[in-house]
């Protein structure tokens, strides 16, 4: 189905149009995160929602005429949708909104309570259009957050990698689960997106898709995964011959990585008598890592037995900094219960019983892709300024029950200064880092998917 960007937005959004002052000529907003769980935010999926919503010739009389009705019976009224204004917007720019979009560059890491996108209308005669797109501007929200608590998880790693191990194996360090826990296609595809700014592992295949039509081409890859076993595949050889599942996968897979389930019954005795007893010899002589998976049990305490019992069975040695690691034939990955808490306390459990954080990586689904909401982050899009009969006004809000809403008042930029990012009004000092992506229904500037993996950094 074509997209009808009349039809995305929230209900009372149609009637806004009649509110503004007479005289209004004029809606500024702005895009923040007002605060919340992690004090730095990564912006991204501007580009997407330009692409796939507000580039190009996006109001066609068939599409009011499609609003019009649906509108008439939503409300049971015909005369709050504002016909002719999209009338005018057609007749007047071919269909193209006159909307002017300034944003930080993707992948960008700033502090909360900053301006990182602004938003206003172009020809006076659409004041009321800046805000309408309030509703799917604001969906920035998710890409931003994912990409926020992946990049913390990874900050997150590395602090222990730094202490006990290697940094520089930290991109396949927390792969992305997530496709099957998500709401929709569109949510795995997106969020998916979002984590393969900070890592390089993913099961989420929809999110390979989504960077090559969004933010690349047809042969960029930036997400790699292996051969894994889920429990139906082990399983299915019955309990009885639960070696011979796992010899299988050894001898299916006798190069490179390959990961296996192996808690369908006794993940201990699965480390103890099979991995490092009957297929030890297997493991040793295989050209490549076999990573074990626990799936159930406390995590912490699951992850540093599984690694006593495969250092004891299979081998490990000490590194240079005093703490022990596995084999290099194998490895753990931990794929349940796992969430930027839980990442924290298996590393500091390990740590504190002398194993380096290189034997373990992570796979995250849920808390990586679908317990996020907006306030998460507590991120807002709200009107700072406004011209109103050839004058322009500072605009806020400042409720009494919550100053924690305090809106920004008037026009601004993003300068950097002192290290940090910081929000300034335009008239004072300092360069502007928002730029023009978004004019009169054009992209003015494109980013890549490596663009802004960079900009991560």
């Amino acid at each position: 189905m074509e997209n009808n960007i009349i039809l995305l937005t929230d209900s009372y959004k149609v009637s806004h149009y009649k509110q503004y002052p007479e005289g209004t000529a004029q809606i500024y907003s702005y895009f923040e995160s007002r605060g919340g769980k992690f004090e730095e935010i990564t912006f991204f999926g501007l580009q997407y929602l330009l692409k796939e919503f507000l580039v190009g010739q996006v109001i066609t009389q068939s599409k009011i005429d499609q609003a019009a009705k649906l509108y008439e019976a939503h409300f049971g009224n015909a005369t709050l949708f504002n016909k002719a204004g999209w009338e005018y917007i057609l007749n007047n720019h071919a269909g193209k909104l006159p909307i002017r979009i300034k944003a930080v560059p993707e992948g960008k890491v700033i502090p909360t309570h900053n301006v990182m996108m602004t938003v206003e209308n172009t020809d006076p005669n659409c004041f009321w259009l800046t805000n309408f797109l309030e509703t799917l501007l604001l969906q920035l929200w998710y890409p931003s957050t994912v990409a926020t608590i992946s990049r913390e998880v990874k900050k997150l790693i590395i602090t222990y990698l730094e202490e006990t191990g290697d940094p520089n194996t930290i991109d396949f360090k927390l792969h992305d689960f997530g496709f099957r826990g998500v709401s929709s296609v569109d949510s795995a595809s997106i969020g998916g997106a979002a984590h393969l700014i900070n890592f390089m592992g993913t099961d989420t295949v929809a999110a390979l898709t989504f960077i090559q039509n969004y933010y690349g081409n047809e042969n960029d890859m930036f997400g790699f995964s292996i051969p894994a076993a889920e429990h139906s595949t082990i399983t299915s050889w019955g309990k009885d011959h639960e070696v011979d599942a796992y010899e299988n996968m050894l001898t299916q897979y006798p190069e490179g990585l390959v990961a296996v389930v192996s808690d369908s019954y006794d993940i201990y005795n699965a480390c103890e008598k099979l991995w490092g007893g009957l297929l030890k010899e297997q493991i040793l002589a295989r050209k490549g890592t076999l990573v074990v998976r626990p799936d159930s049990g406390e995590p912490k305490d699951v992850v540093l037995k599984v690694a006593e019992i495969l250092g004891e069975k299979i081998g490990f040695t000490t590194n240079q900094k005093g703490y022990k690691v596995l084999h290099p034939n194998i490895r753990i990955i931990q794929g349940d219960g796992v969430n930027y808490e839980s990442i924290g306390e298996i590393l500091a459990h390990l740590k504190n019983h002398g194993w380096s954080a290189d034997n373990v990586a992570f796979g995250m689904g849920g808390a990586l892709l679908q317990k996020v909401n907006r306030d998460t982050q507590k991120f807002a899009f709200k009107c700072s300024a406004a011209t109103i009969n050839g004058k322009e006004q500072e605009v806020f809000k400042d409720p009494i029950t919550d100053h924690g809403k305090l809106s920004k008042k008037g026009r601004m930029k993003l300068v950097f200064e002192n290290n940090t990012y910081q929000t300034k009004s335009l008239d004072e000092s300092g360069e502007d880092i928002l730029e023009t992506v978004f004019e009169n229904g054009e992209i003015l500037k494109e980013i890549s998917f490596g663009e802004v993996k960079e900009n991560s950094k």
